[in-house]
């Protein structure tokens, strides 16, 4: 039996081309996230995400903090803020 050279299509070899262009494209955006997760890691200071919450590690410190036994204020427009502070701790669970 005689085996004839298999003669390769045009379009074998282009997609073939396409497809090792991808490979090339993939691997290099592979080695762009490897890349840039060693730099970050490798930093090592305390790196915080943004997850759409607020963190007190991540606000500015406030220059006058409010006292600690801060007499607590009734919300503007409630039954407590009518009748005023030692009206509020009379009032609750009646």
């Amino acid at each position: 039996m005689v085996m004839l050279p298999q003669v390769e299509h045009e379009l074998h070899k282009r997609r073939r081309s396409r497809n090792i262009g991808l490979l090339v494209v993939l691997l290099a955006f592979v080695a762009l996230v490897f890349g840039l997760s060693v730099v970050k890691i490798t930093q090592g200071d305390m790196m915080q995400g943004y997850d759409h919450r607020p963190r007190a590690s991540m606000l500015p410190k406030d220059p006058a903090p409010p006292a600690q036994n801060a007499a607590p204020v009734a919300a503007p427009g409630t039954p407590a803020a009518q009748q005023g502070v030692a009206g509020a701790s009379q009032g609750i669970g009646q």
